[in-house]
């Protein structure tokens, strides 16, 4: 982290004496081995990404010249494709996420429409001055906020297919014991969603037979 803050460019504008003029990328890797059920040691992998974006700016405002200018529309550019694969990943309509559209959306694909739990804070100012770039901020956040990903455990696919087996037969065990504690087969059943299995089968099997006659 330290190494990167050092390469990190910051400069001077007519806004901000220490303006970011990069985005920041902090990524940190983790793999678990625990001992599973079947005696063996299973691999899990955790990613954390924690990113610091270059505020958006507006070159009236910030006076930027030269090589400063040159960051800006960068800066803006790369914000700009974040804010389409948003606007992508939140349209039910969408059929592409335009991930490749910059190096930026492209390393946090799979921290914004993947297997992933992500928290945004978006940074506002007070002043009456800023209150274009406050609403504007506003709305990107706003857009970020429905994103609706479904985090996952990252594991090989057999460990997960074993876990729902013991998971299944931890259930059956369950149900095998109330049975045997005089309970009615039916409540049992239908308390762990098995009769609503069966009638659903059965009209199937039922409309199956309709339609062949």
């Amino acid at each position: 982290m330290s190494i990167g803050i050092k390469n990190r460019s910051v400069g001077a504008t007519a806004m901000n004496a220490h303006s970011s003029r990069s985005h920041s990328l902090f990524q940190i890797t983790v793999e678990r081995s625990e001992l599973g059920a079947d005696g063996k040691q299973h691999i899990r992998v955790g990613k954390l990404n924690m990113v610091d974006l270059a505020g958006s700016e507006r070159i009236a405002k910030t006076n930027a010249q030269g090589e400063r200018l040159k960051e800006a529309a960068k800066i803006n550019l790369s914000l700009s494709s974040l804010c389409h694969v948003i606007s992508s990943l939140t349209d039910p309509k969408a059929t592409h996420i335009p991930y490749r559209d910059s190096k930026l959306t492209r390393l946090l694909q799979d921290s914004l429409g993947g297997n992933t739990k992500t928290v945004m804070i978006a940074n506002v100012g007070p002043a009456d001055y800023n209150y274009d770039e406050t609403m504007n901020t506003l709305r990107y956040a706003a857009r970020a906020k429905n994103i609706q990903n479904k985090p996952r455990i990252n594991e090989d696919p057999k460990d997960a297919l074993l876990r729902e087996y013991q998971e299944e037969l931890a259930k059956l065990r369950e149900q095998l014991a109330q049975l045997n504690s005089g309970a009615d087969p039916e409540e049992v059943m239908r308390g762990y969603g098995v009769m609503g299995n069966i009638e659903q089968r059965e009209k199937t099997v039922f409309v199956e037979d309709k339609a062949k006659m």
